[in-house]
């Protein structure tokens, strides 16, 4: 009888997950899930990769004669670049609010890339370009914001900033790529079937955008409740996994309407706080994407161990640091080889600003109405300090661009700042609830949306 009674007491051990208390079979079944989830929104790499590139074809195709043949004039050009971004910022936060009533992403989020992939496509045989570009700005405007809120659906506090920076590296995959295939198509297809070369080039990028659109739908997943290819035990844990994170409570969870969501965001201050730091945080990138290595700098520095250690701040503060080291010297030297390196530091900015996203996404994290809202307005009103910080370098402040280094300093302190106040208002509140819990009033589950 001791010896079974100790095989039994080895078998319940064998069973449990003495790190977590999680039994084995459950943490399994929860890292094949997560691998899978991981597999099906690979994709979006792709999707945002495309995303950039069908935004920038106009830029290249400015090599082979876009301005000659449309006749273009003066300021004709800066505003065709510029006006798309009206478009983006116009439709983001009713586009994330549409993807919130319909839950459906995995419809959604490539019928926006079908409608933008026919604009570009449209473009090589439309002369109004202005009018195209601004719909294009309309189509694309829902994605990145509906794809943060997406993953935002499915994955825990600490496995969110990993997914954020992966899924938004696309922009620097389509800044090594996408012009060296923009290359090969301007340089091969001038003269076919009649057509400039330039024309080929929204042709050619705009049906490979549609096509992979198509078929994305059936890859992309919608949310935990309605995605239809997990099995039940699946999609029972995929529910339940976020709740136990401190999500809410799952019979909470969804009461809010798309409305109800609107207003919460838009009066809730931290929501417009971590916009206007946003604003002036994204001053400086414009710089920053001149480092070759960006694509190696975001996967090599803080947002794995961010996830682990749920600091982000730290990890904003100490990027945003070593970008204002980069401007520093810049001002100061002209020595090339000084301002090489700082263009690899200043790359540290962007990896800072990616990890905010999983911070945002926890702050926010128990209603899914006000949580689509916030992504979308933050995002917006960021997207807007990127426009107005291109005009903070003028050609006559070359070739040193001091003054506009000096910009890039200010607004990334005050960006900092801002970020510091709201981590310090954070952690107090967490404070409150820890204090809270322990004198077992309360329940952080069915706190406030604080993280």
């Amino acid at each position: 009888m001791p010896a079974l009674s100790d095989a039994k007491a080895v078998d319940t051990s064998d069973a449990i997950d003495l790190s977590t208390g999680v039994p084995r079979h459950a943490r399994d079944a929860e890292r094949r899930l997560v691998r899978k989830l991981d597999l099906r929104m690979s994709v979006i790499l792709v999707l945002q990769t495309l995303n950039l590139i069908d935004r920038s074809n106009v830029s290249n195709a400015r090599l082979q004669g876009f301005e000659k043949d449309l006749h273009l004039q003066g300021q004709q050009y800066a505003t065709i670049l510029s006006i798309v971004f009206v478009g983006l910022v116009i439709m983001q936060v009713p586009g994330n609010m549409f993807l919130h009533w319909l839950e459906r992403p995995a419809v959604f989020v490539p019928s926006c890339m079908i409608v933008w992939g026919t604009t570009s496509v449209l473009t090589g045989f439309y002369t109004g370009v202005l009018v195209a570009r601004l719909f294009l700005g309309f189509a694309e405007a829902p994605f990145l914001p509906g794809v943060l809120f997406l993953i935002s659906g499915w994955y825990k506090r600490d496995e969110l900033a990993v997914r954020a920076v992966l899924v938004s590296s696309g922009s620097l995959i389509s800044s090594a790529f996408g012009s060296l295939f923009a290359s090969g198509i301007l340089y091969g297809m001038q003269g076919k079937l009649g057509q400039a070369a330039w024309r080929w080039l929204f042709y050619i990028e705009g049906g490979i955008t549609i096509l992979v659109a198509i078929c994305a739908i059936f890859i992309l997943p919608d949310f935990p409740h309605n995605t239809r290819w997990l099995t039940p035990e699946e999609r029972a844990l995929a529910i339940s996994r976020l709740p136990d994170d401190g999500y809410g409570k799952a019979d909470e969870l969804g009461k809010q309407t798309t409305m109800q969501g609107l207003w919460d965001a838009v009066s809730d201050w931290k929501v417009w706080w971590f916009s206007v730091a946003s604003f002036f945080g994204y001053f400086p990138t414009l710089c920053a994407t001149l480092g070759y290595d960006a694509t190696t700098t975001l996967l090599l520095c803080a947002p794995p161990h961010s996830d682990k250690k749920q600091i982000r701040y730290k990890y904003i503060a100490a990027s945003n640091a070593l970008g204002a080291v980069a401007f520093i010297i810049s001002i100061f030297t002209m020595n090339k080889a000084a301002r090489y390196i700082s263009l690899f530091l200043m790359a540290q900015v962007i990896a800072g600003y990616l990890v905010l996203w999983g911070w945002i996404n926890n702050t926010f994290a128990r209603e899914p109405a006000k949580r689509a809202v916030a992504i979308a307005v933050i995002n917006a009103v960021g997207q807007i300090g990127n426009v107005v910080g291109s005009y903070a370098w003028p050609s006559n402040w070359g070739p040193t661009y001091r003054y506009s280094y000096a910009v890039s300093i200010t607004t990334i302190g005050v960006s900092t700042a801002m970020f510091g106040v709201m981590h310090l208002h954070l952690k107090h509140l967490n404070e409150q609830i820890e204090r809270n819990e322990r004198d077992g009033g309360y329940s952080r589950a069915s706190g406030p949306d604080w993280f």
